[in-house]
């Protein structure tokens, strides 16, 4: 068997699939055999679909840490504010304790991007994260710095979006 390499990858871009994609790998890394940590930051009160599929299966755990509805993105609450932190103060917590072979940290890179995160603070939990750690990062809006310090960058094009037809959202498919 050869020795695991944690990777640090990066799923960003306009297009509709980044959590999607991060929910594939963790039940890849789940099938075989490895710990997954879910945190998704500014989405919450239970209302995702993928959030309500993993308490049913249990194949890995999945944190949120947002209220219920959108972030403003020119004037997000204070309570973002705060429950970013409390998402990245769990964050840090699972990368120290080696607990988990992988760490999923769900629309991360917009929490940064709105400034509900600190850039520094989430490039230290990169730069000191253990070398068997499998880290993965999502959302839209990818500062250019976290570009540069991931292993694997994917980036997801819109090309055509039922919202240009006036069709809302689908439940089961964009939540």
């Amino acid at each position: 068997m050869t020795k695991r390499i944690g990777l640090t990858m990066l799923i960003t871009g306009e297009g509709k699939g980044k959590t999607t994609s991060a929910l594939g790998q963790a039940l890849r890394a789940s099938g075989q055999g490895l710990r997954v940590l879910f945190i998704q930051f500014m989405k919450g009160q239970d209302e995702t679909g993928e959030f309500k599929s993993v308490q049913q299966h249990g194949l890995f755990e999945m944190v949120q840490f947002g209220r219920s509805g959108f972030v403003n993105p020119s004037k997000p609450q204070p309570e973002d504010y705060e429950l970013a932190k409390q998402g990245f103060e769990l964050a840090k917590k699972a990368v120290q304790n080696k607990t988990y072979d992988m760490i999923i940290l769900d629309e991360i890179l917009v929490s940064v991007h709105l400034k509900l995160l600190k850039l520094e603070d989430v490039k230290s939990l990169i730069q000191n994260k253990p070398d068997e750690l499998h880290l993965v990062l999502t959302g839209r809006d990818a500062h250019q710095d976290l570009i540069e310090m991931a292993d694997l960058v994917s980036e997801i094009r819109a090309v055509k979006h039922p919202f240009e037809k006036g069709i809302g959202a689908q439940p089961g498919i964009e939540y």
